[in-house]
């Protein structure tokens, strides 16, 4: 039963309780929350939780139990969420964007830079010969769909220079003498947006995930007609490994970064053959990307658009870091450069990162006025029902594009799940690695979603435990630092 609250009897005790309502109104709704959050009896406990999810933005609340026991039944570990605070346990949202949980895109970028790394260097379940294997660090554009501004760079030159005052068939001028600097709103946008292709830019995102798929396939055919040898039989000499990740361009384009490596027909344990040079898959990658394309549904509104990849495209031989100088690109810095970009997403371009239920939901997004034509173009082409296949409007928040961030070949490396499975069992103390698949060990769980998300005064907190967390890395990074200087 709740407490019975006693009614102020004396004239001391109903000022002092008149008084502390009065205070109370005058505080604000997180002030309040604040003081119900500690003085409850289980603060302690949740901010252990919190501290434990590295100040997640977003958690997520489970209720369950989980109990391991071995062959004779005897129980090896029991854990049960009644003893927590509102019976309920905090993980992790697991999100990769930045912009959405700094605290678990932190996280999920230090996954991608060991996955990427160890296809480079080996380890995590690959053998360190790969790094004898040719490997390459790619970058593959979109197509230009009309001319935009340019930051300026290092080299401070004028956005679109032009001679004499030319102008498209809308009127506008076709040059720009400004110097935009990074940070200028001006870039990315077109400068004519009557001219720029839009319906081209959404389609090119829809398809630029099968577009990539059939490059794959094209370079293995272009290696073995340059290797002399019939396509059927290029498994028995070599396969090909790869991770990618998709990068949003300030014009609103994704375009690819990808580590492109030879291995032999058994995998990164086996040594490609002599003939198998980067540079032959130099060549391969560059006929390849010239030639795939991907033909979109026609359509009377615009037509049958042929997709292909831009004609930009950078190829760096991957040198080991032993070997390395400041010219050539490193396995550390390509790891490094990919889980960087991983946990970027549309927003960085502009966008947003949640998706659109409505058409009026496109008009007030908090955009400039290119990503809003971008949304809306994905809106509008989503209504044809030739183009149904490609989710236009379900995917009109990511501007069409509906690849995942990041993928890989099914050799290239180890799995986010295996550095998932081995960041837990650390954190068990080894306890649970030495169970897992012990065959006379069972393991029983019951586990139920029952909320997510802080209260007010929780938010504060959690996101003051994850500056905390964030000063700390700082700091042991600068003393690492200083340690290595000295040595």
């Amino acid at each position: 039963m709740p407490a019975i609250r006693e009614y102020p009897t004396t004239h001391e005790a109903r000022q002092t309780a008149l008084d502390a309502a009065a205070y109370e109104r005058t505080l604000s709704l997180t002030e309040r929350d604040l003081i119900r959050m500690i003085t409850d009896p289980g603060f302690a406990r949740w901010r252990e939780q919190i501290q434990a999810v590295g100040g997640c933005s977003h958690p997520i609340y489970l209720a369950g139990h989980t109990t391991t026991r071995n062959g004779s039944g005897e129980v090896l570990h029991h854990y049960d969420t009644r003893g927590e605070p509102g019976e309920r346990l905090a993980v992790r949202c697991r999100n990769r964007r930045a912009t959405v949980c700094e605290p678990c895109s932190r996280l999920h970028a230090g996954d991608t830079f060991h996955l990427v790394r160890s296809g480079l260097l080996g380890g995590k379940g690959v053998g360190e010969r790969v790094q004898l294997h040719p490997r390459l660090f790619l970058t593959l554009t979109a197509p230009s769909f009309g001319a935009v501004h340019r930051a300026a760079g290092d080299t401070d030159q004028v956005c679109r220079p032009r001679r004499v005052d030319e102008r498209c068939g809308h009127g506008r001028p076709l040059g720009c003498s400004h110097r935009h600097s990074a940070s200028d709103t001006a870039v990315g946008q077109p400068l004519c947006p009557d001219c720029y292709d839009y319906p081209g830019h959404v389609l090119w995102h829809a398809t630029a995930g099968r577009l990539w798929n059939r490059f794959c396939h094209a370079v293995r055919r272009h290696l073995a007609t340059l290797a002399g040898i019939p396509q059927s039989r290029l498994k028995e000499h070599l396969t090909l490994g790869f991770a990618k990740v998709a990068e949003y361009q300030k014009r609103g384009a994704v375009h690819f970064h990808a580590v492109v490596r030879l291995d032999g027909p058994d995998g990164p344990d086996s040594p490609p053959p002599p003939w198998a040079t980067a540079e032959l898959l130099d060549a391969a990658v560059r006929s390849a990307a010239d030639a795939v394309q991907v033909r979109t549904p026609y359509t009377d509104a615009v037509g049958e658009r042929v997709v292909r990849f831009g004609t930009q495209l950078d190829a760096h031989p991957i040198r080991s870091t032993a070997f390395a100088d400041e010219s050539v690109v490193t396995d550390d810095a390509v790891a490094a450069y990919v889980a960087k970009y991983v946990s970027k997403s549309v927003g960085d371009a502009g966008g947003i990162d949640h998706r659109i239920r409505h058409y009026s939901a496109i008009t007030r997004a908090p955009v400039n006025a290119h990503i809003r034509a971008l949304m809306a173009t994905c809106w509008r082409l989503g209504f044809l029902p030739e183009l149904e296949e490609l989710r236009l409007q379900a995917w009109a928040h990511t501007l069409g594009y509906r690849g995942h961030i990041l993928t890989k070949s099914r050799l290239y490396s180890t799995t986010y799940g295996a550095l998932r499975a081995a960041r837990t069992a650390h954190k068990s103390g080894g306890t649970l690695a030495d169970w897992d698949g012990h065959p006379d060990v069972t393991t029983e769980s019951t586990w139920r979603y029952v909320g997510s998300g802080y209260t007010l005064a929780e938010a504060e907190c959690a996101a003051g435990i994850a500056t905390e967390q964030a000063l700390y890395r700082e700091l042991i990074d600068e003393i690492r630092a200083v340690g290595e200087w000295r040595q």
